[in-house]
């Protein structure tokens, strides 16, 4: 009989940072949970003792923390179906070891590495199953006494799981349909290791899986090959009736080329591949992260969500909630998503708008002061409502120039360098200089400078009343040259909004030193 309520796992090893992929499914294993009502677990993978990296496991769970993916139950939130934590349930594994050894559905092994290799090399396709088992070291070649006696004089050994061959394997998938594999390419793999009294991938999550009440097993389509070895050992084990329905995600895929995305392409092209700032313990390396780089986890959240699924519609942009209600795993892809990091940065400025002005502050006050500038929350304010829409370069995968709109806090500094520092002087090959400085700038500049220094009230509409009226008896148009005095090149808020915040003696000295210097 089935379980009858929903519950899902996800299940990362701490042998390192958390890749944007895992993220992904562990994302989707929470649609699905939150969707019918049911329980995420989060459950630490740790059997592979000489692979496991120190600070994973907490980096892990800080980058669901900021993602703001939570779990019901699982290590450090607790639960009634624990230990979560693999490598703390030694014991419970060692009985599922012996009930397959002594039904017969497993052996035991001790072929040594040497031995192993020497077969490899001597046979091509080596495959330790049906066709070859009778020919090496184990318990269905030696007598019991042997066994016996090589385990109690320390021999290491394996448990393998015994696979007959010949069998159509069916995996029920749930993006991909049914999977059929015959038992004969399967080979027998190891299940537990005498050398640390842990099992393997294999054995591990299809018993905690089964105690833990799992229903439904999400993951990658890495992972696709296994599922009928899984399948196989949950009838070993006479659990056919409580197997979780399977769903195999696709992958993502390299941004440009062929392949699965990698840290290397991350590098390559400016974008990252993990969640948080990585520092390894062992290399010293730092990578970087997404929350580092400015992104908001809403962001990532959404870009996320749609690779590999599409609500059917033309929405793009959803809350959690939203995702919730219109997620339908059935509807997942079944190839892999293009990584496409400019659409992650598009998101990014969507919810950058979403945010108040006064939002952007503490992370610009932060660029700032890197500058070594300080200044008040009220002017950066100010500055983030002005500059916010604009546009800025960037590079291509392909290396073409193009722009695109501000993504990030970050892009603020080379938009916004200008409030905060004059210009100190004038790139005269600059086209916008030279198309906009001509023999009249100065005179011009001088005259409006006059004016503006009789203005009382320096406000956007203080200064506007006096100087149209100027502008319109002189007939002159005064707004390129005035840009070039206040910011130095051709770009910049609406003159009379930058004006008005820079106050009346900055823009009277940067115009004296404008009109000084290119005379």
């Amino acid at each position: 009989m089935a379980f009858e309520k929903v519950r899902v796992r996800f299940a990362p090893s701490p042998t390192g940072p958390l890749h944007i992929g895992g993220v992904r499914t562990a994302l989707y294993n929470y649609l699905f949970a939150k969707q019918h009502g049911g329980d995420l677990i989060f459950r630490i993978e740790d059997t592979d003792s000489a692979r496991f990296v120190p600070g994973a496991e907490e980096y892990i769970r800080e980058s669901f923390d900021w993602l703001g993916i939570h779990f019901d139950e699982g290590v450090g939130y607790g639960g009634n179906h624990g230990p979560y934590r693999q490598s703390e349930r030694r014991e419970i594994y060692k009985i599922y070891v012996k009930q397959l050894l002594d039904t017969g559905k497993a052996y035991i092994a001790f072929d040594t590495p040497e031995e192993l290799d020497a077969k490899r090399s001597g046979q091509d396709n080596f495959q330790y199953d049906a066709g070859t088992r009778l020919q090496m070291r184990n318990s269905l070649t030696l007598s019991k006494e042997e066994v016996d006696s090589l385990i109690a004089s320390g021999h290491q050994y394996v448990v393998r799981f015994l696979i007959e061959p010949g069998e159509d394997v069916v995996v029920d998938d749930m993006i991909r349909g049914k999977v059929t594999i015959n038992s004969s390419v399967l080979d027998d793999k190891v299940l537990y290791k005498s050398a640390d009294e842990l099992p393997t991938y294999h054995l591990a999550n299809i018993v905690d899986d089964h105690l833990m009440e799992v229903t439904h097993v999400i993951r990658g389509e890495e992972w696709l090959p296994s599922a009928p070895l899984h399948v196989l050992l949950y009838r070993a084990f006479g659990w056919a009736d409580t197997m979780p329905r399977f769903a195999h995600l696709p992958l993502l895929l390299k941004p440009i080329g062929n392949g699965k995305l990698s840290k290397r392409d991350g590098d390559k092209l400016g974008f990252p591949v993990f969640p948080l700032e990585w520092h390894d313990p062992k290399s010293g390396e730092i990578s970087s992260g997404y929350r580092e780089k400015g992104y908001l986890p809403q962001a990532v959240v959404n870009f996320l969500a749609l690779l590999g699924w599409n609500p059917g519609n033309d929405q793009e942009l959803m809350t959690m909630d939203e995702m919730v209600r219109l997620f339908d795993l059935e509807k997942c892809s079944k190839n892999g998503a293009k990584f496409d990091y400019v659409k992650a940065a598009w998101f990014n400025h969507q919810y950058l708008l979403q945010q108040t002005d006064e939002a952007w502050v503490p992370a610009f006050d932060a660029l700032l002061k890197a500058q070594g500038i300080e200044s008040t929350p009220e002017k950066e304010a100010e500055v983030v409502r002005m500059m916010k829409q604009k546009v800025v370069e960037y590079v291509d995968a392909q290396g073409n120039k193009k722009k695109r709109n501000i993504s990030f806090v970050s892009d603020l500094w080379p938009l916004t360098k200008f409030f905060f520092v004059a210009p100190a002087a004038f790139d005269r090959e600059d086209k916008f200089i030279r198309k906009n400085w001509n023999e009249t700038a100065a005179r011009e500049m001088q005259a409006l400078a006059d004016i503006l220094a009789t203005v009382e009230d320096f406000s956007v509409e203080g200064q506007k009343t006096v100087v149209d009226a100027w502008v319109e008896s002189q007939g002159v148009r005064p707004w390129n040259a005035w840009r070039i005095c206040l910011v130095g090149e051709g770009q910049g808020p609406d003159m009379y909004e930058l004006s008005a915040h820079l106050g009346k003696e900055e823009v009277l000295r940067r115009m004296a030193f404008a009109i000084q210097t290119l005379g």
